[in-house]
């Protein structure tokens, strides 16, 4: 039986009074069948019993809520520092989601051949059909670019022409897509390389939103361009230089090897897709120059460490970017097998090793009196000896003279006895042409002699001109020229000279000078040919003064098999870079034509001028090549910033202030001053350079410019509140993706008239409305 009420303790604080609750409480009972007791209780005890036990219950109700609020609030800072320690990981991946996003969104818009789709669409075409093309661009981007439309199943016979409708069968999507892949993967580099400048998190946060909305950046990585790629390797090369500096402590680890290794490979790769590469790679030599410096004026280091530190860069980066540098042309000798149009900017022994080409074929292997043939300047990117009916405008005003890679009618030539000789007649036994034989060259078209005289040359002054004169009668020793053999590449046999094997120069008989082709081109009434002269100069060594046949047509004399000679792998390497070098030099703005898409250096950093990616009817879908303008003009204005912050710097250490601790000076230099020379190096060569320039020559020079902006902003902001910070920051993330998003319509894609974006036109130099 339970025990009556009065045997239970209180809790309640009612204890002092127990007798007079327990009269209160404990009523008159009665006996009940079995015997117990049965107690009756008042209506009032009966209210303070219930409101005894409900502030038991109360107080238990709290006591639970209030830990189980606890356990809500671990949970919740459980996450917390769950996504902060995995922030490296989440953050970056968002990043680059929203990269793919604002690189893919509608990039099969546009089903034309857009700007310089036009030209690297069809290099890559060249790769599928693998035909030997020249370009002024190292081989790798165009190689990747023949790589994605072989993955999309196309067989290289679409010719790219600017403006054409792509055909059903080419996926050109796909090809895209390859390219923007390397555009959208420059976001999560760039993140991790503001990591490794040391900025804090939201500068890091910064500096990414400023790569992944800017438009310039998203509209350029749409296209079969080569400019994605260009980025992609700059910011892997920027990223691995700056993950090396802080393994500074670590040298000789395995993870310090790693990124040594990683760094000459991706200088490797972007010096591969365009020699803008090299402004990378010279920022790359700036900082193992001064570390090197710092290392050897460490005497605590012993000299066998210091020469370790030398050859392992040396190894790095140089060894290891140059091989990476020259496996792709291996790679692009190796797939282009077949004649191509660029045939003619090699040497005449790589040409008659190509599949299908008329360089060689069936020439007879020496040469006689009476042969016709072509004359090829062995000089990196040399041409053939050509002439046309024009003449000189001033000088001899004679038949002019010059070195043209096309292949036509006028680059043939007669080899004749020289003018003391009998006449040639066809009819005499052949007559071989010898070393040290004195001849005439006849120009096969127009029946005149090569000839020169002490005429200034037009444009190297120092040399002779060199002009066609005469005929087969009408002449005088100054058509006169010495054969020197120099070398054969097939026999030690000086005595003949053969077609494609034997080197030889031309002295001209009476002037004593050699016929020359450097790299000099005429002025557009040579129509850019390469100049023609008689040097003075007698350098044996100056492969601009040596020749050899390329082709040669004999019919007295028996065919020969031109294929059995190989061209040395390295010889073709150091021609074709040659050519391309002079090629790139050539691409001069022409006064007579007016180049609406060009700009000038002074245009790029204040945003000042855009570029329209293709027609601009009411048609087609248009691009309108623009950048974020918070992104353009805050990073220039921080390069200025930064450079006023050195002065100031200076001028208190100077006066005695040194509240610039060693950490905060290894900062500046290494994550201010570095990012702003990158863009000096990126950009004064653009100033300097007389070649046509546009404005996605800027656009490396702009990522150094948006990480000098992350560095200052990141510097002035770190003595500011938390909240304050935060605030700032806000607002900058906010311009940044509010203004990419009020001019992403010149990045997605116009459809329909241009006027409906005349809001956009701030300048009348932004031409994306007429």
């Amino acid at each position: 039986m339970a025990a009556p009420p009065e045997a239970y303790s209180y809790s309640t604080g009612a204890d002092a009074d127990a007798q007079g609750l327990k009269r209160r409480n404990v009523g008159e009972y009665s006996q009940g069948v079995n015997g117990e007791k049965i107690y009756r209780y008042e209506e009032e005890d009966v209210k303070k019993i219930k409101k005894q036990v409900g502030i038991t219950l109360a107080s238990v109700s709290i006591t639970w809520t209030v830990a189980n609020a606890g356990s809500i609030m671990q949970a919740e800072q459980s996450i917390w520092a769950t996504l902060d320690e995995y922030e490296f990981l989440i953050a970056p991946l968002i990043f680059t989601l929203l990269a793919f996003f604002t690189r893919l969104y509608k990039i099969g818009l546009s089903p034309i051949v857009t700007w310089d789709e036009a030209h690297f669409g069809k290099f890559g075409s060249h790769y599928l059909k693998r035909e030997f093309y020249f370009d002024v661009h190292p081989p790798l981007g165009k190689m990747l670019v023949g790589l994605s439309g072989y993955l999309a199943g196309y067989n290289g016979s679409f010719e790219f022409k600017s403006g054409e409708t792509y055909p059903p069968e080419l996926n050109y999507t796909f090809m895209r897509v390859f390219n923007a892949t390397f555009g959208a993967l420059c976001v999560p580099v760039a993140y991790y390389t503001a990591r490794e400048l040391n900025f804090r998190r939201l500068t890091v946060w910064l500096v990414t939103m400023m790569v992944l909305f800017e438009n310039s950046y998203a509209t350029i990585s749409r296209f079969i361009l080569l400019d994605s790629m260009l980025l992609f390797f700059t910011f892997t090369t920027v990223l691995c230089w700056a993950r090396f500096h802080r393994l500074q402590n670590e040298s000789f680890s395995p993870e310090w090897w790693l990124w040594v290794i990683l760094t000459g490979i991706s200088i490797g790769c972007v010096c591969s897709v365009k020699w803008v590469g090299f402004f990378v790679t010279a920022l790359v030599g700036i900082y193992t120059i001064e570390d090197l410096w710092n290392k050897f004026g460490d005497l605590r280091m012993p000299k066998v460490e210091l020469g370790a530190h030398l050859v392992a860069r040396v190894y790095g980066f140089i060894i290891v970017p140059l091989a990476v540098y020259m496996f792709s042309f291996w790679m692009h000798f190796t797939v282009l097998e077949n004649s191509g149009p660029g045939d003619a900017q090699m040497s005449s022994l790589f040409q008659a090793n190509l599949r299908g080409t008329e360089v060689g074929r069936d020439s007879p292997l020496e040469i006689a009196y009476g042969s016709r043939a072509t004359l090829k300047n062995m000089g990196y990117g040399g041409g053939l000896l050509h002439s046309h009916v024009q003449t000189y405008p001033e000088g001899s005003t004679q038949q002019q003279i010059t070195c043209y890679h096309h292949k036509d009618a006028n680059n043939d030539w007669f080899f004749y006895p020289n003018r003391d000789e009998p006449e040639f007649n066809a009819d005499d036994p052949i007559k071989y042409v010898a070393d040290k034989d004195v001849i005439r060259l006849i120009h096969a078209q127009t029946g005149r002699n090569l000839h020169s005289h002490q005429v200034a040359a037009p444009v190297t002054k120092s040399d002779w001109e060199v002009s066609c004169y005469g005929n087969t009668t009408v002449g005088d020793e100054k058509d006169h020229f010495t054969v020197e053999v120099v070398r054969d590449a097939a026999s030690s046999d000086r005595s003949k000279i053969r077609t494609l094997t034997t080197s030889f120069r031309l002295k001209h008989t009476a002037l004593g000078c050699y016929l020359r082709a450097g790299n000099v081109n005429l002025p557009q009434w040579g129509f850019k040919q390469i100049e023609v002269t008689c040097t003075k100069s007698n350098n044996p060594r100056d492969v601009y003064t040596h020749w050899n046949v390329e082709s040669h047509w004999n019919e007295k004399l028996p065919p020969g098999d031109p294929g059995s000679y190989k061209s040395p792998f390295f010889r073709d390497f150091i021609h074709l870079n040659v050519a391309m070098m002079t090629s790139n030099n050539a691409l001069v703005p022409d006064p007579d034509k007016q180049d609406d898409l060009a700009s000038q250096f002074w245009q790029w950093p204040i945003l000042n001028v855009g570029l329209r990616m293709c027609g601009w009817d009411d048609s087609i879908v248009k691009y309108f090549l623009l950048g974020n303008p918070v992104v353009y003009w805050g990073s220039t204005a921080s390069l200025g910033a930064f450079v006023l912050l050195l002065v100031w710097y200076l001028v208190r250490w100077q006066r005695g202030y040194d509240e610039l601790k060693p950490s905060d000076i290894d900062q500046i230099h290494y994550s201010g001053l570095y990012p702003v020379l990158g863009w000096v190096l990126h950009y004064l060569p653009f100033v300097a350079m007389a070649r046509v320039t546009y404005v996605h020559h800027y656009y490396p020079a702009l990522y150094f410019a948006i990480l000098t902006f992350g560095f200052m902003t990141d510097h002035l902001t770190r003595p500011v509140p938390r909240n304050a910070q935060i605030a700032i920051y806000s607002v900058l993330y906010l311009l940044v993706i509010g203004l990419f998003t009020l001019f992403a319509p010149i990045s997605f894609g116009m459809v329909g008239p241009s006027s409906q974006w005349r809001h956009l036109k701030w300048f009348d130099t932004w031409r994306m409305t007429d």
